[in-house]
């Protein structure tokens, strides 16, 4: 479960999660669950109102489990996903001093939010959208 809310700006916050990891159906720790507000943990912005390529931010802060930071590199690109053809989309370069190496780039599209993300360092993976219920 992730916390988010929208200022009158038009930033998107990120105000926590409650993360779960299970092995073989069972519930194992809660590694990297945050709340802003407790325990010294802050809220981030999780996309900026007026982003713009190079704008670096902090998308979560909880010392020692949730450090998440992004940065704005392309904006206005066209991405295409098992879902559709997406135009206006925002992509950001996303890493974790916690972690590295591991360095992530993630597409935004506007009234859909994220559609596609690739680890481009620190191992393999993607993940991307494959159905949604808005226009694209």
């Amino acid at each position: 479960f992730d916390w988010f809310a929208q200022d009158r700006a038009g930033n998107v916050w990120y105000f926590g999660e409650d993360s779960t990891e299970y092995e073989g159906g069972e519930a194992v720790n809660k590694d990297g669950s945050w709340e802003a507000g407790v325990d010294g943990a802050l809220p981030g912005i999780a996309m900026p109102a007026e982003p713009a390529v190079g704008h670096a931010y902090r998308q979560e802060f909880y010392e020692g489990e949730a450090e998440d930071l992004g940065e704005i590199v392309r904006v206005g690109e066209r991405t295409s996903v098992a879902a559709g053809a997406f135009a206006d989309v925002v992509v950001t370069r996303d890493w974790n001093p916690l972690e590295p190496d591991v360095v992530e780039e993630k597409h935004y599209a506007p009234g859909v939010g994220l559609i596609y993300e690739v680890k481009t360092a620190g191992g393999d993976g993607e993940v991307e959208l494959v159905e949604h219920s808005g226009g694209g």
